[in-house]
């Protein structure tokens, strides 16, 4: 049995306006009417042998995975949430650690898949995956090299080595070789002559390999990540539909790459080498090669108008962008944000991102509008003492009875039906109603209909921060 495992811990900073902290790339509809992550789980259906997906994720975005597989109609074996990034190594090992208790009899083969990338035709992935199905139940630990179609630079390449019985497996198209060495990505001549050679591949990331197999190479070749992984496993507990990794001892454990600490030292490593029209889009100018160019190479999303202006990439989200006598640029608008950047330069896109974060900026972490379990909220307008916000509540869902400190609230419905919990009271609010809640008094706010609840929310106080909310009571166990 195959158990995939998608790896959803990313934060996307490379395309960042649209990627954020606490809604990175994978959760974004990039390239289609589904996001990535559900392109990931998606082109699973039809895999011989294989179960549904076992998820991994940050604890931060844990409901909005969650909501997607559900809008997607996809069913997952588990969500784990890891209380932070520790890199792919640590994740699989969770993973393993998790499928050999849900299956002790045999165990199973984990098929590790980032939740970010692209692949365009799903047939000669499956076909992959099947064909290395032999040399894993073998005990193996079988990657996936992508065959390059340029000398990228910003891809790390595996060497192939000696070629391995093919026979053993029912897609001779798809070869096993041995690893000969992973190496960094190259510079531009580097590049040119490892594609030139026919002997280097792009390095997917992708993994398919026995649980009980890996967590020997683990335990070999780094014992401190898997008695980390071991122990906070081991203390794991439900919250919910999910898993909740102990966050004492993951801490503890190192961060590190399924690349450096088991494919570059095992003697077991093995590759397979296909072109399923896979990208990472792992910059803007990543996404505006994958992505349908009109007559000018331009892609155009949103609120648009071109004159004289080529192979660019400009997304509009809230309002017009015109542009005149441009070549080769970005141009991203979201509610908060405007980048512009040379498509050459896209990768520095990181660096502006790291300034923010020593600035203390929200646009790092959260967009204008913030989701949460039980809907989202907008930011209108804000000033000194007061703020207000548009706030969505998904049918039949309810906030977390709360109270705050140091402000009080207004709310008017402008949309669907409120119930309304304040002190010791209970009503509900129909449309253009309001209600007063005055500080330090405890509240809750649900939507019994069937429709979205949409409400204006007018803040005054002296502190408004997100972080003055007291809950009393928590149906997401927040």
């Amino acid at each position: 049995m195959i158990i995939p495992v998608i790896l959803s811990g990313g934060s996307g900073t490379r395309l960042w306006p649209l990627s954020r902290k606490l809604y990175p790339k994978q959760l974004l509809a990039l390239t289609g009417k589904m996001t990535l992550i559900q392109q990931t789980a998606g082109r699973l259906s039809g895999l011989k042998e294989c179960g549904p997906p076992l998820v991994i994720c940050n604890e931060a975005h844990r409901f909005m995975v969650a909501e997607q597989f559900r809008q997607a109609k996809i069913a997952q074996s588990s969500i784990i949430l890891e209380p932070m990034g520790k890199n792919t190594a640590p994740a699989a090992a969770l993973a393993c650690y998790q499928a050999l208790a849900q299956n002790p009899e045999e165990p199973p083969l984990l098929l590790i898949l980032p939740a970010d990338h692209l692949i365009r035709d799903q047939k000669v992935f499956q076909a992959a995956i099947s064909a290395g199905i032999w040399p894993a139940k073998e005990g193996k630990l079988v990657t996936f090299g992508i065959i390059p179609q340029s000398p990228e630079t910003g891809y790390g390449y595996i060497k192939r080595g000696e070629h391995l019985d093919e026979g053993k497996g029912d897609t001779p198209a798809y070869p096993v070789y041995r690893i000969d060495r992973f190496v960094e990505k190259p510079d531009l001549p580097t590049a040119e002559s490892y594609v030139a050679s026919g002997e280097y591949l792009w390095n997917s990331g992708m993994f398919l390999f026995r649980a009980d197999r890996y967590l020997e190479e683990l335990k070999k070749y780094n014992p401190q990540m898997d008695e980390a992984c071991r122990e906070a496993y081991t203390k794991a507990v439900p919250d919910l539909d999910f898993l909740r990794i102990d966050h004492q001892a993951f801490a503890a454990c190192p961060s590190d790459s399924i690349d450096y600490t088991v494919m570059e030292k095992t003697d077991r490593g093995v590759m397979i080498p296909i072109d399923p029209g896979w990208n990472d889009i792992g910059s803007w100018s990543a996404l505006w090669e994958v992505s349908e160019q009109d007559t000018n190479g331009n892609v155009i999303i949103g609120d648009v108008m071109t004159m004289d202006t080529e192979h660019s990439y400009i997304h509009a989200e809230n309002r017009l962008i015109a542009t005149i006598g441009i070549h080769d640029q970005i141009i991203v608008e979201t509610a908060d944000v405007v980048l512009v950047a040379d498509k050459n330069k896209v990768q520095e896109v990181k660096e502006i991102v790291n300034r923010l974060q020593l600035q203390g900026r929200s646009e790092v972490d959260l967009h204008r509008r913030v989701y949460r379990p039980w809907g989202s909220y907008e930011g209108i307008t804000t000033g000194e003492r007061f703020q207000v916000k548009r706030i969505t509540v998904n049918p039949g869902a309810i906030l977390s009875l709360q109270m705050h400190h140091h402000r009080a609230e207004h709310w008017i419905v402008v949309k669907g039906t409120a119930r309304i919990t304040r002190g010791e009271e209970e009503f509900v609010l129909g449309e253009n109603e309001s209600t007063y809640i005055p500080l330090g008094t405890t509240h809750r706010l649900e939507n019994p209909g069937k429709i979205p609840l949409e409400i204006i929310e007018v803040q005054s106080g002296s502190y408004l921060g997100e972080d003055d909310i007291v809950r009393l009571k928590d149906q997401y166990g927040r």
